[in-house]
């Protein structure tokens, strides 16, 4: 009836090995969860920075939207013509996102060309700027 104390003192002892198993489980989850489609996402950005040419539409950090008119790879800087005849110099790294312009029709691998308007070509254009990824897909991101 009554618990001696060499049995109550082996109850809590376990291995250590299973007591830090959630703590993984919970690092795992948030690895493929968060921290590598964030970095899949940086990776895109980049390139896609890395891709920007001159004629090119983009949209920098500040909410200004403009054209490249000259792409000066030394700096790492971008001449951006954001009103006729006013053109500024930015950081390639402050443009969010390039918007190509699809109503001339140029070739395509078969999907989006034509009158439809502007293509996002950036972070924005995997999840059509609704906020996708895994968990928007599963609550409605996503159509």
């Amino acid at each position: 009836m009554f618990i001696t104390p060499a049995y109550a003192q082996g109850i809590g002892g376990g291995d250590a090995f299973t007591s830090f198993l959630p703590i993984i489980l919970i690092f795992v989850v948030f690895y493929f969860l968060l921290i590598r489609p964030q970095q899949r996402k940086m990776k895109q950005h980049r390139e896609m920075l890395s891709q920007v040419k001159r004629g090119d539409r983009v949209l920098t950090g500040g909410g200004i939207l403009g054209t490249v008119t000259r792409v000066k790879e030394e700096t790492d800087e971008v001449t951006v013509e954001i009103a006729d005849g006013i053109k500024v110099d930015v950081l390639r790294g402050t443009i969010s996102d390039v918007i190509r312009d699809t109503s001339t029709p140029a070739p395509s691998s078969g999907g989006g060309g034509g009158k439809d308007g502007p293509t996002v070509v950036g972070p924005a254009a995997n999840d059509g700027g609704r906020g996708g990824g895994l968990l928007g897909g599963l609550f409605g991101g996503r159509k």
